[in-house]
């Protein structure tokens, strides 16, 4: 899940569509920085973000 280049640092990627998902859920994407389906971001592991990962994991994809 790290990236060897920066350490502390994850990548994600959005693979899902958000129809049909909840508001907060939503929201929680355009927090990350995701706005399209196959946009990504690069985030500072923190326990704030790995929150906010875990609480959409069925949208995203980490690596």
């Amino acid at each position: 899940m790290v990236d060897e280049k920066i350490p502390n640092t994850i990548k994600i990627y959005l693979v899902k569509s958000l129809i049909g998902v909840k508001q907060s859920h939503r929201a929680t994407i355009r927090g990350l920085g995701l706005k399209k389906i196959n946009s990504s971001s690069v985030l500072e592991k923190t326990p704030e973000t790995i929150g906010m990962i875990n609480k959409i994991k069925y949208l995203i994809k980490c690596d």
